[in-house]
């Protein structure tokens, strides 16, 4: 389906400019009412990764405040929950297959979650599940993303002496290599494109240079994705991406970009490994 006119009334984005960029509470519900039932659904893997966030606050904490952009809400978490909990295989469509294959992990004291913490278990799950949706180029950005946050995770490890094993999240071939390659490029040559350039910004010692060197090498992926997809869904999923990223920066004032610099060091300093998306 072609969203002609949706996308030529959209905003010019430019990847130095957030004063255009729509919010992305109201970008949601405007494109909840534009796409047909199958680019919606696509719409709503890409806001998974609010639910997540969510899902790991409700399971803290029951009255903790979640983020509007994920789709469920508090009572809807607390209906699946108890359904996930009557049922050892519940259908209900607020359900993504992988939260029911987080859950089961959680509630399972015997469960050793790979050895991961609930936060990598869960983005682990999350990326295996988002490649391999039926629209090529979202299961492409996906798999750039964890390829990306997968080699920033290692080089940090390398760096500091951690054990990869269990910090680098996902099945698909590179995180393979990662977690058991001692090569300088982790065996990666041939398999992840833009391996070069994520080592050379693994290597900038400014921080919040770094994030935006890496927000630019994915604006840059989304723009060489969909350069002859004018109209089409993938398109849209791009601008939406896109304004992920805008959004990112666009509460930094000078005062607020040196706090958020402060917590990237204070989170290096208690051996936290950066990560990328």
């Amino acid at each position: 389906m072609n969203y002609y006119y949706y996308i030529a009334g959209f905003p010019d984005l430019q990847p130095d400019d957030t004063k255009n960029v729509p919010a992305l509470d109201a970008l949601k519900a405007d494109l909840e009412e534009q796409l047909c039932d199958n680019d919606r659904t696509l719409l709503h893997l890409v806001y998974a990764e609010y639910d997540n966030r969510n899902l790991l606050r409700y399971l803290h904490d029951k009255g903790a405040e979640l983020d509007p952009l994920g789709t469920l809400t508090a009572d809807d978490w607390r209906e699946v929950l108890d359904l996930m909990e009557e049922q050892e295989h519940p259908h209900d469509p607020r359900l993504l297959p992988y939260v029911r294959t987080f859950y089961s992990a959680y509630r399972d004291e015997n469960s050793p979650l790979d050895g991961a913490s609930h936060e990598d278990y869960l983005a682990g799950l999350y990326y295996d599940y988002a490649m391999q949706c039926g629209n090529r180029f979202l299961r492409e950005w996906f798999e750039f993303n964890l390829n990306l946050r997968n080699l920033l995770t290692a080089t940090a490890c390398r760096r500091h002496g951690f054990d990869t094993q269990h910090l680098v999240v996902g099945g698909n071939e590179v995180a393979r290599a990662l977690r058991k390659s001692n090569a300088r490029d982790f065996g990666l040559a041939g398999l992840f494109d833009e391996l070069e350039t994520v080592l050379h910004i693994a290597d900038e010692p400014n921080l919040l240079t770094r994030e935006q060197q890496l927000d630019a090498l994915k604006w840059q992926w989304l723009d060489e994705h969909t350069f002859f997809n004018y109209f089409s869904v993938e398109r849209i999923l791009s601008l939406v991406l896109k304004c992920q990223l805008l959004n990112r920066w666009k509460p930094l004032t000078q005062e607020r970009g040196t706090a958020v610099f402060r917590d990237l060091l204070d989170a290096l300093k208690k051996d936290i490994p950066l990560k990328g998306a």
